[in-house]
């Protein structure tokens, strides 16, 4: 954590360095908002992870806000080895693997198209003069030569197909014999110029922030739902949503991708142009209570409204306002249990009623079964009695009141 931040502070430097360095930019100081965001995690083993070397990666990120020029965020977080990237390229996507024809760009750094992002470290890019519009996908790729390569950096549930091949073949229309992947890997955050309104909503949770059981490559996770909606009002139409949800992350422990807690200051305050957070955390907590593996899983509702409480009171120090969504049901998944539901709901009435947060965005009255609350409205429920599908989710995006971004 202490060391991206490091990297973090010292980026706008660099930037206003290169700025003068005569590359293709659209103004030399740009004050910069995020348009779109990723949680980075340790890729350690499973069907996502992919061994790289010398293969080009093309990855899709669906934008909130549009620009005039835009920078990418690339990172090595969890890498143990400096990491290079080569011959990067950012164009607006034309679907699949392909990319609009006129609209590719090089990235460079510094000037040069060749980065070395240190064990621990993100980096942002040079700005690029592509002008893309709100609510489009951006492809972002980018060569990587053989190298050294202990603990890769990604995000492993894009929901999202993204593609790799093999070859230095970033600039292509399309990517020859390219194989898809679900996950984002060394990208973590794209940015463009702030103007006049500009200002960004963090969502912090778990996977049903990540969109889990949503269309694959359709964006209907509950916040592309709220991003899409406030594009329609004129008056919230420069507010962005990023979206910082893990699958399985909890608020108290380390399992799938850092804690909330051990997250924060990465996935909320290092965002660029944040004035907002929505945390919906603590079903992966009280999942645990199920089948009990370590001392720590033994969680009270008291302890995950000190970790919120914490999350909240650390956004509030920054002039951030703090939302807190009630926890969806869950009764029928696979980890339920009657201990469970009595901590969700003392969570639920302690999100609603401790006065702790700026406003409570109430999920689980939007999702619950009216005749059987502990559970999912059959309408929202994807099967799983856990996630939404894409009803629940689009409920939920339409739920929340926009008179909070005002």
């Amino acid at each position: 954590m202490f060391k991206r931040c490091l990297a973090l502070v010292a980026i706008p430097v660099f930037l206003l360095a290169c700025s003068a360095s005569g590359s293709a930019q659209a103004a030399k100081h740009p004050q910069w908002v995020g348009t779109w965001a990723t949680s980075p995690m340790l890729a350690n083993g499973g069907f996502a992870v992919h061994p790289f070397a010398a293969v080009t990666l093309r990855e899709i990120a669906h934008i909130s806000n549009g620009g005039a020029q835009l920078r990418v965020r690339f990172t090595n977080e969890f890498g143990l080895d400096p990491l290079t990237i080569n011959d990067a390229h950012v164009a607006v996507s034309g679907g699949g693997s392909q990319i609009k024809e006129g609209t590719d760009h090089a990235i460079t750094f510094d000037g040069g198209p060749i980065v070395r992002i240190p064990p621990g470290a993100a980096i942002y890019s040079d700005p690029v003069a592509l002008a893309v519009e709100p609510l489009s996908d951006v492809s972002v790729s980018f060569y990587l030569p053989s190298q050294v390569m202990r603990g890769e950096t990604y995000h492993a549930f894009a929901d999202q197909d993204n593609y790799v091949a093999d070859g230095d073949l970033s600039a292509a229309r399309v990517l020859p014999q390219a194989s898809p992947i679900q996950s984002w890997y060394f990208l973590d955050g794209i940015d463009v110029p702030a103007v006049e309104g500009s200002r960004a909503i963090v969502t912090l949770g778990d996977s049903i922030t990540d969109g889990a059981h949503s269309t694959l490559n359709a964006n209907r996770r509950w916040p592309d739902v709220l991003a899409a909606r406030l594009k329609q009002d004129r008056n919230l139409a420069q507010v962005s949503v990023l979206n910082q949800g893990i699958g399985g992350n909890r608020v108290l422990n380390d399992v799938a991708g850092p804690s909330a807690l051990a997250r924060f200051d990465r996935d909320v305050l290092s965002q660029n142009g944040v004035r907002y957070l929505i945390v919906l955390e603590s079903i992966n907590d009280i999942g645990r209570l199920a089948r009990l593996t370590a001392p720590e899983d033994d969680i009270t509702a008291q302890q995950l409204e000190q970790g919120l409480k914490q999350i909240a009171d650390a956004a509030h120090q920054h002039g951030i306002k703090v939302f807190g969504a009630t926890l969806t049901p869950y009764g029928g998944a696979a980890y339920s249990s009657d201990k469970g539901e009595k901590v969700r709901e003392d969570v639920n009435t302690w999100i609603r009623t401790s006065g702790v947060f700026d406003a409570v965005i109430d999920f689980d009255q939007i999702t619950r079964d009216p005749e059987s609350p502990t559970r999912f409205n059959p309408l929202h429920d994807s099967g799983d009695h856990l996630h939404p599908g894409d009803a629940g989710y689009k409920a939920m995006g339409e739920g929340i009141d926009l008179k909070l971004f005002n």
